[in-house]
């Protein structure tokens, strides 16, 4: 069994869909970020960066219980545990690699200021809005490209890469991008979210799913004071 920690964000949807698609039993543990519970000292042990999603697998190495923290650490580890969505030959894996990073160290942190400088920062800031909606323009434009070589972003197999990228185009408007403008990236999102494992990954939480807007007190805990004090 896995517990996963989580909240309905694009991080927490890349990890239930992934155990959707493996058929691993898992059950959901809410960490409502909106109310400060990834600063739960419990919740430090098993993610001491405050961030949720995070696992504990029950049935880790040795048979003993596993925590991992991390959401691309998560899904490298479920993909060597259930053998699936991760090649096993070395230019194979290095390539789902190569995209996963890709969205950790692009796509997630980019898209993510856009989003926030777009939607939730208390002042427009030209600068910042510019900065990072140009930023996510231009990697929207290199997935499209390699997209426009192949049919999933490591190749012509469905893979990790693939489930870490698709939560964080969802809502492509809230980062001030069209997708029609990268219709390669459209073939691509239709694709993966016809996917019944997909949409049932998607159901995460789903009762805590908000399109309203953030409060001034969740507004504190996530971006304010909070956020930075030392634990």
């Amino acid at each position: 069994m896995i517990d996963l920690y989580a909240w309905p964000t694009p991080n927490g949807f890349k990890i239930s869909i992934l155990l959707e698609e493996t058929g691993l039993p898992y059950r959901v543990i809410p960490v409502d970020i909106g109310k400060g519970d990834q600063f739960n000292p419990d919740f430090l042990k098993i993610s001491p960066n405050n961030k949720m999603p995070a696992i504990v697998d029950a049935d880790g190495p040795g048979g003993r219980p596993y925590p991992l923290f991390e959401s691309g650490a998560i899904l490298m580890y479920l993909a060597e545990k259930t053998g699936r969505f991760m090649p096993a030959d070395v230019a194979g894996r290095y390539r789902v690699i190569e995209w996963l990073m890709f969205q950790m160290g692009g796509i997630g942190p980019m898209l993510g200021q856009a989003h926030h400088f777009r939607r939730y920062a208390p002042e427009k800031i030209p600068y910042a809005v510019d900065r990072y909606t140009n930023e996510a323009k231009r990697l929207y434009g290199v997935l499209d490209r390699r997209l426009g070589e192949v049919e999933y972003m490591a190749g012509s197999d469905y893979s990790i890469a693939d489930m870490a990228t698709f939560p964080w185009l969802r809502k492509p408007e809230g980062q001030g991008q069209n997708i029609d403008d990268f219709p390669n990236v459209k073939r691509w999102f239709a694709a993966i979210d016809a996917r019944p494992a997909v949409q049932k990954g998607l159901q995460l939480l789903k009762e805590h799913q908000s399109s309203g807007p953030m409060d001034a007190k969740q507004r504190e805990i996530m971006f304010g004071a909070t956020q930075y004090q030392r634990r």
